[in-house]
């Protein structure tokens, strides 16, 4: 049934077989359809838009991509292709085998299986799987190996912020 509103003698014939409605029929229908408001359809994106999104669970660059940049953020992030930059994320951080990171790595779980180009810095926890390789210096309150793996640069671990503040806090100058 299609709803028009009569205007006088310009208005359109009903579809032939169809009974021409009357002018009070159309107006109520017509009184009867919902329409928003310009500033309800805006309240309404506004309300949409601010409601809170959970953050995504991992984010993933693939295998075949190759993207030069920063990530910084929060969540999870898992690098399975080529990326140039630093990452400083407020989750866990991996890059797969085969993958390869060119940059400055923060996070709180680093797992390394294929190459980092860079260093690691204030990481919780970092693992170095069979596969990884990293050349760069390693700083983690926990570092953990695998057989096969390689690494060329400086390793500390074992350390909290608070012991290492007190380290330097009460040492003179050294060559490392």
């Amino acid at each position: 049934m299609a709803l028009w509103k009569e205007t006088g003698s310009s208005s359109p014939p009903p579809p032939s077989g169809t009974p021409a409605p009357s002018p009070s029929t159309v107006t109520e229908l017509h009184s009867k359809t919902p329409e928003r408001s310009v500033a309800e359809a805006s309240a309404a994106e506004a309300a949409r838009r601010a409601a809170p999104r959970s953050p995504p669970s991992e984010s993933v660059i693939a295998a075949e991509l190759s993207i030069e940049g920063k990530i910084v953020g929060s969540g999870d992030v898992r690098i399975a292709g080529r990326f140039k930059g630093d990452v400083q994320v407020d989750g866990n951080f991996r890059i797969e085998s085969g993958a390869r990171l060119e940059g400055q790595v923060r996070a709180s779980v680093v797992t390394v299986g294929g190459e980092l180009q860079g260093n690691i810095d204030a990481a919780k926890q970092v693992d170095v799987l069979s596969t990884g390789v990293i050349v760069g210096d390693v700083k983690a309150a926990s570092i953990t190996v695998a057989a096969g793996s390689r690494m060329r640069g400086h390793v500390e671990f074992g350390w909290d912020k608070k012991d290492m503040a007190l380290e330097l806090k009460g040492s003179t100058t050294r060559t490392l």
